[in-house]
């Protein structure tokens, strides 16, 4: 993936939550690769920590609509923090992950699947009955030992962390991702 389509998705989501407080703002909506489907994360951090993080796992609507849902979901809809603020817009960073389709990880337990996981490379999408939870692969720098990954995927999920069951699934997704400050400064 292109940084061209980085610091276009970038400037959509920007431009959307900027919107949305009442700023006025405008980023290019015309490249055809928009209007195809794709799945995203919008995250958004200040000062190096998470301020919102919302994302689509599987493409179900075009590119364009899924980062601006995702932008406003991350800003104004994550259930862990209150609302973005108008005086916050400035001192917020975006990050914006596109999603490869998600794959299947084959195990044949606990053991096993922690040794199919590639720290560092791997998205996962953990399952059990009802319970889901993911991680995008930029939380492998926060939680490098796959031990600890799927533990604290599982707590993510509403499942104690040593918890395993034989029908639980895993799968795995990889991600282009681009941030603003490795693209260009917010404006």
């Amino acid at each position: 993936m292109t940084a061209e389509l980085g610091t276009t998705l970038l400037g959509i989501a920007r431009a959307t939550i900027a919107d949305a407080l009442g700023s006025i703002a405008r980023a290019d909506e015309s490249a055809s690769r928009l209007h195809a489907p794709g799945a995203s994360f919008v995250t958004l951090t200040q000062q190096g920590e998470l301020r919102g993080c919302i994302g689509t796992l599987e493409a179900h609507r075009s590119l364009l609509a899924d980062i601006k849902a995702n932008a406003l979901a991350a800003a104004f809809g994550d259930p862990r923090f209150g609302p973005l603020q108008h005086a916050e817009l400035d001192i917020t960073e975006v990050e914006v992950s596109l999603l490869s389709p998600i794959q299947p990880i084959a195990f044949t337990g606990e053991a096993d699947a922690l040794a199919a996981l590639r720290p560092g490379i791997d998205g996962v999408v953990l399952e059990y009955r009802h319970y889901r939870s993911t991680f995008l692969p930029q939380v492998w720098e926060q939680l490098p030992e796959p031990g600890l990954f799927l533990a604290q995927l599982k707590r993510k999920a509403g499942l104690p962390a040593d918890f395993w069951a034989e029908d639980i699934r895993l799968s795995c997704y990889s991600v282009s991702k681009w941030r603003e400050s490795e693209l260009w400064a917010p404006q």
